[in-house]
């Protein structure tokens, strides 16, 4: 048994009085939400009614989850925290280093030998502190979360963005950074801004080529990239209960994209179902009597607009399928608009690849109803027009699949089966067809489709729909068809046009599985040795970032100043750079070489103020460090959005970057930031970035006073003599400033262990 039964059980024994009194000290009924985060308050912490989106909380998560390419950093840490062993259950899935080429067999094999070194680090470690360890091809971390551990009530963190997707059942489960998750490893309370709440109303019922994915794609497209930031989305509503179990957890998954917290559920037969099926009855058979603290409070649902910060009604009966993009996941289409968008910007109308997979859609039933519109495509004489590659999301998915035939109708259609693993979707896909970089449309069912992210190449237009609506472009060949009312031209020369999808939620036989590829850690492992090697290339022991030195940044040369999007993937690059994960030197070459210089509109290009010539990014770092030199780093809008990774944070620490000043952060990037010691400061006015010149010296003082709510100032020395000085604003509460004073939080998490 992988899940840990007696530890569920052992959370419920007092949950129903637990939420009576959470309701007697809040003084008012309650959402789902806050039944799950009230019931976490950590050891300690003050039952009361907090502040959302003002006050941070302590809490105590019951799980942690690690995919390999954040794990690699996270568990570094841990190893200098002076932990000896988990104090919550936890687990490492190897689903990130697995480069999709040519199919599961050969590409798996390619991986074992590239990564050995890292994959025998991870086991190691997860040896040596009692982790759980899932092995490569074992799948992506949030389907396999789902399969095992996820359940109603629940409270989890993980070291990856998409860490929501255990939302579909009903558990609040967060992403972050390596560092928070190394807090409540150490058995160290968790700190969280109380967070806001969406309540997303849902009226009606999904039909036709309307699936799941379509609710979180038209939600993006209300709440853009940003609208969720600090908040969580809950869902209720009528709408909730006929939805799948993976379906929601694909709405949940995808919440990332709008910058939430997480998102979130309620507990419903539905997801009775999937435990049931997932050999978790004994979970369901205590969750059903508890199904009343697994759902808000019914007044809650009466009168919505009196307890969540937001409401929003989406009508699943009349939803139209929607494909987001390119470029950026909030860019919202209905189908039906579609085909005057790909004329009116000129997007590549002709279709080229299309994949099925991610951690988004990879389920059984996302798999069959894909499948089912290829049956129908054969039953009418059409033929797939475009490449189509699908990552099952589990070994558990895919031997399935397999067993009921699922696998074989795609591979006769031609696709490629991959690895159980995340390739193409971080950009961990060997694409050999644009090299000679021509401009192409690719239609995926993953999250994110931000330039260069998938292929690496800035001519590639990505587009986000649902597994169904991939198969159905992937047959016409071109962006603009639309299966719901175009025809198609079959081998006979006859107009047909394609059914709509048909799919069971749960296999009909039940899941089955010959090795999960789960290993369970030694239940001693005191004499485990980790060895890293010293000349390695993918690992390096971590060193303490030094302390604060008591005083004011004074003087310090700009190191670049982006323009647009920046998000974690354009501050720290994945690809392959993935390799060097575990390795801070290494993969600090990478840092910021995706974003875009205000002053030139190029990327990887900044002006080194000595010499009057433009070099690379982390060169010019580099260079300023080894002169004892610091940086400032700024940018705009919603910094640091997308991934969880911490490296976007770690590099800039590591290169001596002194602080980053932008007009606003996106959440995990700002908590990573501050964990790494690093100053994240937001403009007051936000015009006062455009008084930045390319050749400033920036000061930033009031640092001998740092204090919460009290702003700091930066000053623009400029090179002809003038300066610009305005007040610059921070979120730091008193631990945070306790963790920049240490020089990470790391360091004061040492500190408190002695």
């Amino acid at each position: 048994m992988v899940f840990d039964i007696d530890l569920i059980k052992n959370i419920y024994q007092h949950y129903p009085q637990k939420i009576d009194l959470i309701r007697q000290k809040i003084g008012k009924p309650l959402t789902l939400t806050e039944k799950i985060l009230y019931a976490h308050l950590a050891e300690g912490e003050e039952l009361k009614a907090y502040k959302r989106g003002e006050d941070y909380v302590n809490f105590s998560p019951d799980r942690v989850a690690m995919q390999d390419a954040t794990a690699q950093m996270a568990l570094l840490q841990l190893m200098n925290s002076g932990r000896k062993r988990v104090a919550v259950p936890s687990t490492v899935h190897c689903d990130h280093l697995i480069q999709a080429y040519k199919n599961a067999h050969d590409d798996l094999i390619v991986a074992e030998s590239n990564n050995h070194e890292v994959y025998q680090f991870l086991r190691d470690v997860s040896n040596k502190y009692g982790i759980g360890f899932w092995k490569p091809d074992a799948g992506i971390i949030h389907q396999v979360v789902l399969e095992n551990y996820a359940f109603p009530g629940g409270m989890m963190i993980g070291t990856d963005s998409h860490t929501p997707n255990a939302g579909g059942l009903s558990m609040i489960a967060i992403g972050v950074g390596g560092a928070d998750a190394v807090d409540v490893m150490a058995g160290m309370p968790w700190e969280l801004k109380m967070p806001k709440i969406i309540g997303v109303k849902l009226i009606g019922k999904l039909s036709g080529w309307a699936s799941p994915k379509d609710v979180i794609l038209k939600l993006a497209g209300i709440l853009t990239v940003k609208g969720g930031t600090n908040s969580i989305i809950e869902y209720f509503g009528e709408g909730t209960e006929s939805l799948s179990a993976t379906g929601k957890a694909t709405i949940c998954n995808m919440g990332a994209e709008v910058g939430a917290t997480t998102s979130i559920f309620p507990y419903s037969k539905k997801s009775a179902d999937y435990l049931s099926m997932t050999g978790r009855r004994e979970v369901v058979d205590l969750a059903n009597t508890l199904s009343d603290c697994f759902n808000p409070d019914k007044a809650v649902l009466e009168q919505p607009e009196n307890y969540y910060d937001q409401v929003i009604e989406i009508n699943l009966s009349t939803l139209e399928p929607y494909v987001n993009g390119p470029f950026t996941p909030d860019l919202a289409y209905p189908i039906s608009q579609l085909a005057s968008a790909v004329k009116e910007h000129d997007y590549p109308d002709n279709m080229e690849v299309g994949l099925i997979g991610s951690c988004t859609n990879s389920s059984y039933e996302d798999m069959m109803r894909a499948a089912s519109v290829i049956d129908n495509a054969n039953k009418l004489g059409l033929k797939v027009n475009a490449k189509l590659i699908i990552n099952p999301g589990s070994e558990q998915v895919k031997y399935t699949s397999k067993r009921d035939g699922i696998l074989s109708r795609f591979e006769q259609a031609g696709a490629a089966i991959m690895a159980n693993a995340c390739g193409p979707c971080i950009g961990q896909w060997r694409r050999d067809d644009v090299a000679d970089e021509h401009k192409n449309s690719i239609v995926t069912s993953f999250n994110r489709n931000f330039a260069k992210r998938n292929d690496g190449s800035p001519n590639t237009y990505a587009f986000v729909c649902s597994p169904e609506i991939v198969v159905a472009l992937s047959i016409a060949g071109k962006l603009s068809f639309n299966p719901l009312t175009d025809n198609l031209i079959n081998d006979k020369g006859e107009k047909v046009k394609l059914p709509e999808p048909i799919g069971d939620e749960l296999p009909r036989q039940g899941f089955a599985v010959d090795d999960a590829g789960y290993i369970e850690p030694m239940a001693d492992g005191s004499l485990v040795e980790v060895r890293i090697a010293p000349n390695s290339e993918r690992l390096q022991q971590l060193l303490p970032f030094s302390p604060w030195d008591g005083k004011d940044i004074i003087s310090q040369p700009l190191l670049i100043k982006a323009t647009g999007k920046c998000t974690t993937d354009h501050i720290s690059m994945a690809g392959k750079w993935l390799k060097f994960r575990g390795h801070l030197d290494n993969i600090s070459n990478n840092m910021l070489i995706g974003a875009v210089n205000a002053f030139n509109q190029k990327t990887n290009s900044v002006l080194d103020a000595q010499t009057g010539d433009y070099v690379e990014v982390p060169a010019l770092a580099r260079k300023l460090k080894a002169q004892g030199v610091g940086s400032i780093v700024v940018a705009e809008e919603n910094y640091g959005e997308g991934s969880s990774r911490e490296h976007a944070a770690m590099e800039p620490r590591f290169l001596n970057v002194k602080a980053i000043v932008v007009k606003s952060f996106a959440r995990i990037h700002e908590t990573n930031l501050k964990k790494q010691g690093m100053l994240a400061l937001t403009f007051v006015n936000k015009d006062d970035y455009d008084k930045i010149r390319e050749d400033d010296q920036i000061s930033i003082t009031g640092l001998c006073d740092f204090a919460p709510g009290k702003n700091l100032t930066l000053t623009l020395h400029h090179r002809d003599g003038s300066q610009d000085s305005f007040a610059v604003a921070h979120t730091y509460n008193q631990a945070q400033i306790e963790w920049f004073k240490a020089g990470s939080a790391l360091n004061k998490l040492k500190e408190e262990f002695k």
